[in-house]
């Protein structure tokens, strides 16, 4: 079973759904390979002008890294080079994107999630910076400019689980639909947002005052540390 479905159900927005329901969509290698693998073509592709993340199972969007993927040091070290290359990648991209954020969105989850421009909240959502569990330096080069500095810390610090009614009043989705129905309804955000040519630049112009690469960059840096000579994220050794 492929880990990962792509299609273009609406003219110019590319849809990605994790397929990994069995691990609640949690990411090891070879998906982050073929995410890699598929954000490069659609960043490549002139006609491309949303991107939709989602899922085939409203259980989970993601439930962050594959902690059971059976790795040696190189291999662990590896995954996490991607994860960076992943998250690099996510910042870089020139079109604006959509998050379906229904059940489990946690770990690198919320990391995909709050790399999006907008995101739509399924009423079943758990959503929690979580990294302050296992000492991951990740979460505060995006959260910060989603929520401020203040509230950033306090969900960074206690990794609560919020739920949808408390994503929607803090602005982290920008509505709540039943489950079943947030991949439609983030379809239809998508093709309004697809109707417009300048959204490509109104996405650089964010990009550059709130200066997310750098953020984004810094946090990569203290990642690869972290699981090179930090505990590092679990091989399932």
């Amino acid at each position: 079973m492929a880990s990962l479905e792509r299609s273009r159900p609406l003219p110019g927005v590319e849809l990605l759904r994790l397929n990994r329901p069995a691990v609640r969509n949690a990411l090891d290698s070879p998906t982050l390979v073929e995410l890699l693998a598929a954000l490069e073509e659609i960043a490549a592709d002139p006609s491309a002008r949303v991107l939709v993340w989602s899922t085939t199972s409203t259980v989970a969007f993601c439930a962050g890294a594959d902690v059971g993927e059976q790795l040696d040091d190189a291999g662990g070290i590896r995954r996490m080079e991607l994860f960076c290359q992943l998250y690099a990648a996510l910042e870089a991209l020139e079109i604006p994107s959509v998050c379906v954020c229904v059940g489990n969105v946690l770990g690198a989850g919320t990391e995909i999630a709050s790399s999006c421009d907008l995101r739509v909240g399924g009423d079943n959502l758990k959503l929690a910076w979580m990294a302050a569990r296992r000492g991951v330096p990740v979460g505060p080069a995006r959260l910060v400019g989603l929520v401020g500095l203040a509230r950033a810390k306090e969900l960074a610090f206690t990794a609560r689980v919020l739920g949808p009614d408390e994503a929607l009043e803090l602005g982290l989705v920008s509505s709540v639909v039943p489950a079943a129905e947030a991949e439609a309804a983030a379809l239809e955000l998508a093709g309004k947002v697809a109707e417009h040519d300048g959204v490509r630049e109104l996405k650089a112009m964010f990009r550059d005052l709130e200066r997310t690469a750098e953020r984004v960059a810094y946090e990569n840096e203290r990642l690869m540390a972290f699981q090179r000579h930090g505990t590092g994220l679990p091989t399932g050794t």
